[in-house]
């Protein structure tokens, strides 16, 4: 790979890594901000050069990434991830988590659109939704929209995720100039054909926003503001799509499995260890060089209010040393959900970069812990 850049993929780690405040939810991050930072920042990578692919998992993306691999890194590759679902507010809120609302990717949408362009419209591009649903979008949206305009929509139809990425397509996308691609595939094809093309992609800013394209075309109604606040969307949705009623019904099942078996017990058990003596230990990091890798050793008590101590030291791994990296847990006796998600970023980061990540002598109680949070298969752990 070129060295400038290799520079410069290093570099936009750090600065992601550094600026990123994330969670561990149901074994994903999630970023914590609101619908305005969100807009926010959506808005800023909107004409940028670095390509910017947020995801809105809500709780049937958090119930597939759970079995599908691929599908969980779609999610860890993600610029942005915001909680699209009150069911993954009210569990953060269980476990202590400062989510402060649900980001529902259609009103990041709709507020994108509503906003009034300063210089120019955000050029949208509709990739997906059933037949004849992205061309009633891109009409609609030419005609109500203040914020946007469409650009340009593609039906696929259903083929696999190869066919859909010809170069004739890729080629019609890029031709089309869009500022913001829209895509609506279904959640797992449309992370798959995220993943599988970003990089050829000239758009700066992409998302799967499934039910996006259905709403802008108007032959679905968005459920009314009190029943989104009491999360009850789902079933407004069962309304409209009668369809959906056993996605619905799976998700909820395999809910309610999560929270016996995951959830509940490690608030209970997080409550537990705030308790002992554990918590008070001091954080100590220290650095060390091995023939095939780089070893940091953590001691003590990782929590939000330490984390930029150890963000610094992931950065400065990141940035000097083209070893693998190995974390000694021997002396760590505690970490919340916020270590957590920034791991699952570095391992993310080294990964790019052709590194690995390993843990070794990890303490049964931090094992639990990883468990509990159901990240166990995600990393490699050595004793």
């Amino acid at each position: 790979m070129n060295t400038n850049v290799t520079s410069m993929m290093k570099k936009q780690s750090r600065e992601w890594l550094l600026s990123r405040d994330v969670y561990c939810i149901f074994g994903l991050p999630f970023d914590v901000t609101n619908l305005y930072d969100a807009v926010h920042n959506v808005s800023l990578n909107i004409g940028g050069e670095k390509r910017y692919f947020f995801s809105t998992p809500n709780l049937n993306f958090v119930i597939a990434a759970q079995s599908d691999p691929e599908f969980f890194q779609s999610v860890v590759d993600s610029d942005l991830s915001v909680a699209d679902g009150m069911p993954i507010i009210w569990v953060a809120k269980l476990l202590g988590i400062p989510l402060p609302e649900r980001v529902a990717g259609s009103s990041l949408f709709d507020e994108l659109s509503m906003r009034p362009a300063y210089k120019n419209k955000i050029n949208v591009f509709f990739f997906g939704g059933q037949k004849g649903i992205a061309e009633q979008a891109h009409n609609k949206l030419n005609e109500t929209s203040i914020g946007m305009k469409s650009c340009g929509f593609y039906d696929p139809g259903f083929v696999s995720v190869d066919e859909m990425s010809s170069t004739e397509i890729i080629q019609q996308l890029n031709r089309a100039n869009p500022d913001f691609i829209v895509v609506a595939l279904g959640a797992k094809k449309g992370q798959q054909w995220i993943q599988h093309n970003k990089h050829q992609l000239n758009a700066p800013v992409i998302s799967h926003l499934g039910a996006v394209i259905n709403f802008v075309a108007g032959n679905i109604e968005r459920a009314p503001i009190v029943w989104q606040k009491f999360g009850l969307e789902w079933l407004w949705r069962i309304k409209q799509e009668p369809v959906l009623w056993k996605r619905y019904l799976s998700d909820g099942l395999e809910f309610s499995q999560l929270l016996v078996s995951k959830v509940i017990p490690l608030a209970l058990y997080d409550r537990y260890l705030k308790r002992t003596g554990s918590f008070k230990n001091r954080l100590e990091l220290s650095t060390s060089t091995e023939l095939t890798a780089q070893v940091v050793s953590i001691g003590g008590c990782i929590h939000h209010q330490n984390m930029m101590m150890v963000k610094q030291q992931f950065s400065s791994l990141l940035d000097d040393s083209d070893s693998n990296i190995v974390i000694d847990c021997a002396g760590l006796t505690y970490f919340d959900a916020a270590f957590l998600g920034t791991l699952l970023l570095f391992q993310r980061y080294l990964n790019e970069q052709k590194k690995t990540l390993t843990l070794q002598a990890v303490p049964k109680r931090i094992i639990r812990i990883i468990s509990l949070n159901n990240v166990l298969t995600r990393f490699t752990i050595v004793s």
